[in-house]
């Protein structure tokens, strides 16, 4: 069976989630081998290996902190070089999707962005992706060379799948270019508790209806009550009620989450870019005729302020 490069995601070895849906998928198509760079690549492994990884290239070298994207690239290279795979898989951040048209352009291979399902195909992977504003779905696959494709989180549900797991060292040659761009800082983001947007299964947003800064409480105790991630829309974020990083759209972040709730959010194109492809859609508008109401599974019109803090005692109430 074939194998399937997968670039993994993580923090001092603590592989992050859309990694693990990308071993579900790799495994639709063969046999995952997982790509682990820069430090803390080692721990990895057994995480890897519990949900499908038949073998796992580590590498760790300063050059992945110290310098941006392009050590990695080298690296995926190498392991292309190294395993001659079906695909390469390559989460949808703003980083991943750029370490993959990176190496898609140095192997000389078609790229496809932003995949949201992904199947064997007689002649190679077919990737299914949510296109023109998630008004259309295609299904598309790679001509020519090794597809590289990035897929969106939440495409796919985790699945453990216990394999070997084998160890193997990377041999990686770092190019020229490798530390033309040196990090001079890091500055931790700020926890709030509460998971990472673009990862979450379930995101509470808050659009103009909610009408101030100080009452975008009602959402983040909404959110909290779900264990939910917080977005915003375009429209609160401009006003200066939320922070940019939480912007839900075709300007900010796309979300694929399992549950997506918009709250005084009227469901403008720039809006529903970033969230359309969300599995179960619920909005709350006061708006009979909000444009949100046309793309959600259940939607409730009512004032937000009234209908918000009643769902957050009974979601409250039930788990309690």
């Amino acid at each position: 069976m074939a194998e399937v490069l997968v670039y993994v995601d993580h923090v001092d070895g603590a592989v992050r989630k859309p990694t693990l849906e990308l071993l579900t998928l790799a495994r639709r198509i063969g046999e995952p081998v997982a790509v682990a760079l820069g430090n803390g690549a080692g721990d990895t492994v057994a995480t890897l290996a519990e949900h499908g990884a038949v073998k796992v290239l580590t590498h760790e070298a300063a050059e992945y902190a110290d310098y941006l994207v392009v050590p990695k690239v080298d690296a995926l290279q190498a392991a292309h070089e190294a395993v001659s795979p079906a695909a390469v898989l390559v989460a949808s951040s703003a980083e991943g999707k750029e370490i993959a048209a990176r190496l898609a352009l140095r192997i000389g291979s078609g790229i496809i962005t932003d995949a949201v399902d992904l199947e064997a195909g007689d002649e190679g992977p077919v990737a299914t992706q949510s296109v023109f504003a998630a008004g259309y779905t295609t299904k598309s696959r790679v001509s020519k060379g090794t597809p590289v494709i990035t897929v969106k989180p939440n495409s796919a549900a985790v699945e453990a799948a216990p394999a070997a797991g084998a160890v193997e060292s990377l041999s990686v040659t770092f190019s020229a270019q490798a530390t033309g761009t040196k990090v001079t800082g890091r500055t931790p983001r700020e926890s709030t508790g509460r998971p990472e947007l673009t990862e979450a299964a379930i995101v509470v947003s808050g659009g103009r209806g909610v009408n101030g800064a100080e009452n975008f409480s009602i959402i983040e105790a909404l959110a909290d009550s779900l264990g939910a991630a917080v977005g915003a829309s375009r429209a609160a974020v401009d006003a200066g009620w939320y922070p940019h990083t939480n912007q839900v759209g075709q300007t900010g972040k796309s979300v694929s989450p399992q549950l997506y709730i918009a709250n005084g959010i009227s469901g403008a194109i720039q809006h529903r870019a970033g969230m359309q492809t969300s599995k179960t859609i619920v909005a709350v508008n006061k708006d009979a005729e909000a444009p949100i109401f046309e793309l959600v599974d259940f939607g409730v019109v009512g004032d937000l302020f009234d209908v918000v803090p009643q769902l957050t005692e009974e979601i409250k109430a039930r788990k309690g």
